[in-house]
């Protein structure tokens, strides 16, 4: 049977060195289960179409076990194909069937080694960039627009382009599992040299630096929400604070899109202008709540524009 041996071989190859361990076990167990289902069915009950149905309906149930689950249908896959190729003409013999199975697990997962699958570091930095980029974006086309004046439809178009953010956010963790099950008995982490200070097993954290996206990502959609309800108040912006303001969420969203991008300190800054908002006697009270939310959600984001950059240094500097 030339065909068992590469059957589990192709069961067993995996885009990762620990996928194909882990998954090739499962596999190996499972075919030799579909090599044992077949042996007893055809031995003392015959090749026939209920015994074909009665191999399937096993094989299906014992695909059940937890710890063989993924690759549990192989038990009624391999035991079908043992029954139907020429098991009435000969006999098959047990032990060479599990020796054919233990060879194709063990060739699948010599050409995944050999190969050495490639690690998934720069998909997951390609998906916080790309995040950051729109971030930064957001930010100047709001700087953009309240620069003039705004509506409730660019507020709109601002939320969903954040909500669009969070949906990319969760492929990106996605990325970052892949990427941490790539580095997993991989080959390559020994060709790249030793591990450097400051990473994590030989990998940036992208958990915390996800995380600190995660919290740009809602301080940003706090900040659209405040825009939004600001459009039905009543009574114009100071233009003082427009000004600096605006000034401030454009140089900050150039610094999340390009962290290389040299831009005076956004938090400094801030805290110059609620000083010298403080001072204004003019100011009504009224606008206060307004403008203090907005200066703290801008603190805020400020803290992930430094985290962004820092990430990004260390990202490049491996």
């Amino acid at each position: 049977m030339p065909f068992l041996a590469p059957w589990v071989a192709l069961l067993t190859v995996y885009p990762t060195v620990y996928q194909s361990l882990l998954r090739g076990a499962q596999s190996t167990v499972a075919s030799w289960a579909g090599v044992g289902l077949s042996f007893v069915i055809g031995s003392y009950l015959g090749v026939g179409l209920w015994t074909f149905a009665l191999a399937i309906f096993v094989g299906l149930v014992a695909s059940r076990i937890p710890w063989i689950r993924h690759e549990g249908v192989a038990i009624a896959t391999t035991g079908i194909f043992i029954l139907g190729d020429g098991f009435t003409e000969q006999q098959p013999v047990l032990l060479d069937r599990i020796i054919e199975v233990a060879v194709g697990a063990g060739v699948g997962l010599v050409v995944n080694l050999l190969l050495i699958p490639p690690l998934r570091d720069q998909q997951a930095a390609r998906y916080v960039d790309d995040i950051n980029l729109r971030m930064g974006k957001v930010l100047i086309n709001m700087a953009d627009e309240l620069g003039s004046s705004w509506d409730t439809h660019e507020a709109e178009v601002w939320a969903e382009e954040i909500e669009s953010m969070g949906t990319d956010l969760s492929r990106a963790w996605q990325s970052v599992r892949s990427a941490h099950k790539s580095r997993r008995v991989n080959l390559r982490l020994h060709l790249r040299g030793p591990i450097r200070g400051g990473e994590k097993d030989g990998n940036t954290d992208y958990d915390e630096i996800l995380g600190r996206v995660d919290e740009g990502i809602s301080h940003l959609r706090h900040l659209a929400r405040t825009l939004r309800e600001a459009t039905y108040s009543e009574g114009e912006w100071d233009t003082r604070f427009r000004e600096q303001w605006v000034e401030i969420v454009r140089d900050a969203g150039r610094a999340i899109a390009d962290p290389d991008t040299e831009v005076e300190s956004i938090s400094d800054r801030l805290v110059g202008l609620s000083a010298d908002l403080s001072d204004d006697e003019d100011l009504p009270q009224r606008s206060w709540p307004l403008y203090g939310s907005l200066i703290t959600s801008m603190r805020l984001i400020a803290l992930v524009v430094d985290d962004v950059a820092s990430a990004r240094e260390a990202r490049e500097s491996k």
